[in-house]
């Protein structure tokens, strides 16, 4: 599993979701390039005991998100479709000299990290 990071301005804070007895997810959403003409608004979410880390933070505040791809198949009377979601898993302040990071325990990840900058770069369009 692939781990990247993404630094933003935490745009909409959700209230935490119980979808499920065993599950519980929390949206939120980051701005990022700002300085171009067409910004990204990135949606991610924390989910189970990771929910409560986005308290740290208010809306309009700089943050350094680590998070996972994941990918997930699902087949219904319609055929098959296919679903991505951006799995927070570390919240750090991004303006705070060294940064403060809000972290639960997480299962050893790997350390391929790209920027923003890269990303933009491999666009076709």
């Amino acid at each position: 599993m692939a781990s990247f990071e993404v630094t933003g301005t935490l745009k909409v804070k959700r209230d935490t979701q119980v979808v499920s007895e065993k599950f519980s997810k929390r949206e939120f959403v980051l701005t990022t390039d700002t300085s171009t003409q067409y910004p990204q608004y990135i949606s991610l979410q924390l989910t189970q005991d990771k929910c409560g880390l986005l308290d740290n933070f208010q809306v309009g505040e700089e943050m350094k998100v680590s998070f996972n791809l994941r990918g997930r198949e699902w087949s219904g009377p319609e055929g098959v479709k296919y679903f991505n979601s951006l799995e927070a898993w570390r919240l750090e302040k991004a303006n705070a000299g060294g940064g403060t990071s809000y972290a639960a325990p997480t299962p050893s990840v790997s350390n391929n990290v790209i920027s923003s900058g890269e990303i933009a770069d491999d666009l076709p369009f």
